[in-house]
């Protein structure tokens, strides 16, 4: 079957007209077109103000770029672009001179608040750099918040390196529900949602940061989540202009940040920690992973990158210690055959590990329900 060309796309998208009765293909508003194996990736910067009345547009766009021969599916993603001003003298988008300053009211009134229908709480999981772990961390947190009876949605926000479906075996598309909603995906008793179900495993993403937080919006507001009691987001690695806005304009109830013991790992993960203070988002705890190895054979123990250094630093900047991971072949293992050693290995102690950590997170949740409100995230 023959690629699909963005002339084929654009006689398409002519079809359609935009709220000021421009047709789609030659509105401005169009910012970027991209095809790969009949996959088509559609970006329309428009006025936030205007959002609603543009949702309907990207409704009727995707429909008639879908109806093509040879489309596979397709994506449109609306993006909006901070106006002048807004975010202080020669900075534009959301990076991070969009943080609101520390303190009461963060700014003044919420504008861009995200919040989940059916989702209690929504907490991120990050790291200052990739390589850590943060990922298999998540799903296995994921899974020990199930195990402590709770109702836990696990949604993959890593664009460029979509984990899930390997640590989850699942490779199926999801389904088309009442009002135009995404169906999540079931694994082990959670909801799961990632970019890595609509896209080959080996495509390589090369959306630009505005397109990335239009998608990573739509799997929260257009999947059909509820009802949760914690949605966990396995943050994209680093604290660059995504990560940054995803904690600006999520109401998140708060973060886990994942680190390795040594040093490198620890400036980076001081760099996420930071990022969190920053937009005022709590921080729930920190966790080691990879702490120590244990020999299978001798049962010796060695910290191959060291130990300790993510409770010392945990202490140091006055956040809670959640606990240690063990490097061990299991994990490894079973993650890379889509079964979470929480779930495939439940009397390990590794798996046992895992759920101190969650305890840890459900405690911390239940604590900051029983008090204050979290603080909301906003965007001036």
């Amino acid at each position: 079957m023959a690629e699909v060309r963005e002339d084929q796309v654009r006689g398409a998208l002519a079809t359609v007209k935009t709220p000021e009765g421009v047709v789609l293909s030659l509105a401005s508003a169009l910012s970027g077109i991209a095809i790969n194996h009949g996959k088509v990736y559609l970006s329309i910067t428009v006025d936030p103000a205007k959002a609603r009345a543009w949702d309907a547009v990207r409704v009727e766009a995707e429909d008639a770029v879908k109806a093509l021969p040879g489309v596979v599916s397709a994506l449109v993603t609306l993006t909006a672009e901070r106006k002048p001003g807004g975010a202080g003298q020669g900075q534009q988008g959301a990076g991070p001179s969009a943080a609101p300053a520390r303190g009461a009211g963060a700014g003044g009134p919420a504008q861009r608040t995200i919040s989940v229908p059916g989702v209690k709480s929504i907490i991120a999981v990050a790291s200052g750099k990739g390589g850590v772990g943060k990922s298999t961390t998540s799903i296995n947190l994921a899974l020990g918040l199930r195990d402590q009876g709770l109702k836990v949605g696990l949604l993959d926000a890593d664009i460029y390196g979509p984990s899930v479906p390997r640590l989850t075996g699942l490779s199926q598309k999801p389904e088309m529900g009442e009002g135009k909603t995404l169906l999540p995906l079931d694994a082990f008793g959670l909801k799961v949602m990632s970019i890595g179900f609509l896209v080959e495993e080996d495509q390589a993403m090369i959306w630009r940061g505005p397109m990335v937080m239009s998608a990573l919006t739509q799997m929260l507001r257009d999947v059909n989540w509820g009802p949760l009691d914690v949605l966990v987001v396995d943050m994209p690695p680093g604290t660059g202009d995504a990560q940054l806005t995803m904690a600006q304009q999520v109401k998140l109830a708060g973060a886990v940040i994942v680190s390795t013991p040594q040093d490198l790992a620890l400036i980076d993960a001081r760099r996420g920690i930071a990022m969190f203070e920053k937009v005022n988002v709590p921080l729930l705890g920190v966790v080691e992973n990879m702490a120590y190895f244990v020999c299978p054979h001798c049962g010796e123990r060695s910290d191959i990158f060291g130990h300790g250094g993510a409770r010392a630093e945990a202490e140091k900047v006055g956040v809670p210690f959640l606990g240690e991971i063990p490097l061990h072949m299991s994990i490894r293992e079973l993650s890379d055959a889509g079964r979470p050693v929480v779930e495939a290995e439940p009397q390990s102690p590794q798996a046992e590990a895992y759920r101190r950590v969650a305890a840890g997170v459900k405690a911390a949740l239940d604590k900051a329900e029983g008090g204050r409100a979290a603080p909301r995230i906003v965007v001036e």
